[in-house]
């Protein structure tokens, strides 16, 4: 295959996804003994050719057991940053290094250390949408899934610092009723513009229909909000990691299903259950950084070895510690 690609300010462009591009992608795959990894919210014809689609940690922890020397990670590099962390001796490559997370950014290290130095003593839990020295930083780790869970597990009386997402630690700060539960001021751009008056009038004119809200969303007060008022039945809100909601897809009695969260998890939500009507509660919800990864980025990533992702060893191993020390509490569920 013949293909040329454009570098753009918004990724590579310039090849189209055919089935000759198919077939030269899962030619190189093979020539270098690559595995190819697609999280939920990337382009369809890239969740498609995948090897494995889903979240960002079962992704990672699917890496770790494969018997492939090279994981290609079509996600954002936090993502990527964990596919090493989990398979050291591996070499994981990002289609487009550029591909970053407004979440992911929304803390530093050096902000948790000073964040810390606050609160001496106090238990960090960080959301696996973190950088690789976050992790680092992080006592333990924890999924939207498991978040309520891996708080619990702390002594009452110890001070909990819960980062990034501000929506997530309110959704645990409310299912926990935890007072000493700091939480840091972080967003996912895409998700934080879902918003409640959005999520009412949909609700609204879809009065049958079921409602999915990741719990990164600004509206999952809000969901909560029209099931206690009856507005919409409590049985038809669920608040649910991504996983989660490929879950409840396959149990769904509805006919329709509202969804708030970034759009390409339609995708998936579509191919789980063909009979249910899938619809964005914000169709606008869309994550530049996935949406890098193109055809273009996945086939120059596969000729060329780019973009390689590495973690310095000491902080892979401190980071690595606050994973597995989720892991070892149960449960660690969906990665977003």
């Amino acid at each position: 295959m013949v293909a040329t690609w454009q570098r753009t300010d918004t990724g590579y462009t310039g090849v189209e996804p055919t089935e000759e591009w198919a077939r030269e992608v899962r030619r190189l795959l093979d020539e270098r003994d690559a595995v190819l990894l697609a999280h939920n919210y990337q382009l369809p014809e890239i969740q498609d050719i995948a090897d494995h689609t889903g979240d960002s940690l079962a992704l990672s922890r699917i890496a770790a057991k494969s018997t492939a020397s090279t994981i290609v990670f079509c996600g954002v590099h936090f993502m990527a940053e964990t596919a090493k962390i989990l398979s050291p001796e591996k070499t994981v490559l990002i289609p487009d290094e550029r591909a970053g997370c407004s979440l992911a950014d929304s803390i530093t290290a050096e902000q948790l250390r000073a964040w810390k130095a606050e609160h001496p003593g106090a238990v960090v839990v960080s959301y696996v949408n973190t950088t690789a020295d976050v992790k680092a930083e992080t006592d333990i780790c924890c999924t939207s899934s498991n978040a309520v869970e891996v708080v619990r597990s702390i002594p009452e009386e110890q001070e909990v610092l819960f980062c990034p997402d501000q929506f997530l630690g309110a959704h645990v700060k409310r299912e926990t009723g935890r007072e000493n539960l700091h939480v840091w001021a972080g967003e996912c751009h895409v998700h934080a513009g879902i918003n409640g008056p959005e999520l009412a009038e949909r609700a609204e004119q879809n009065p049958q229909a079921d409602l999915f809200i990741h719990p990164e969303c600004g509206c999952a007060t809000s969901a909560l909000y029209l099931a206690g008022e009856g507005t919409v039945p409590a049985e038809r809100v669920k608040i649910l990691s991504t996983g989660g909601m490929l879950d409840a897809a396959r149990r769904t009695g509805a006919s329709s299903v509202l969804v708030a969260t970034e759009v390409g998890m339609l995708h998936q939500l579509r191919r789980a259950a063909p009979e249910v009507d899938f619809q964005p509660v914000n169709d606008r919800a869309s994550c530049r950084y996935m949406k890098m990864i193109t055809p273009a980025a996945l086939l120059r990533c596969l000729r060329e070895g780019a973009d390689e992702v590495d973690v310095d060893p000491e902080i892979a191993k401190r980071a690595r510690d606050s994973v597995e020390r989720m892991i070892a509490i149960g449960n660690p569920g969906s990665g977003e």
